[in-house]
């Protein structure tokens, strides 16, 4: 029996972050993104877990698709797993990214790692009820001349 069950109903979202503290444990801050996904995939693959690295997940209109999005990981199809290296504070632009592919994969649950600090940071990000997608602030809303 695991030591820790959330809300989900099981204790991957546990494991995973131990697995990520782990990583920054070792690793420290100051490395790019992809080192950190690279890692942690190798940690989920020595622990069992299929990492899903890259998942491409398609948001689908009128039998049309309409967005694709690539998740960093997706273990066991399960939690979305989304990865940043950034020196400042996760912002709500990061959040509305996550819960963009909370909404697209149905998942339950998603966990967004930030590497890039001296201690690792992240959340755990449930999908609200009746969630609508969230429009990211930034590039996705520049005024087009």
């Amino acid at each position: 029996m695991p030591l820790v069950i959330d809300s989900t109903g099981n204790s991957l979202t546990y494991k995973l972050i131990g697995l990520a503290m782990a990583v920054h444990n070792e690793l420290g801050h100051g490395f790019k993104e992809e080192v950190y996904e690279n890692v942690l995939e190798i940690k989920l693959n020595h622990e069992g877990i299929t990492p899903n690295r890259q998942f491409e997940v398609h948001v689908e209109y009128e039998g049309e698709r309409a967005a694709t999005f690539y998740l960093d990981l997706f273990p066991e199809n399960q939690v979305v797993v989304e990865i940043k290296a950034f020196s400042h504070q996760l912002t709500n632009d990061e959040l509305a990214q996550v819960i963009n592919y909370l909404k697209a994969t149905g998942a339950p649950v998603a966990l967004l790692f930030n590497f890039g600090r001296r201690r690792l940071e992240y959340r755990r990000v449930f999908p609200g009820k009746d969630m609508k997608p969230v429009q990211r602030l930034g590039r996705d809303n520049a005024l087009k001349k």
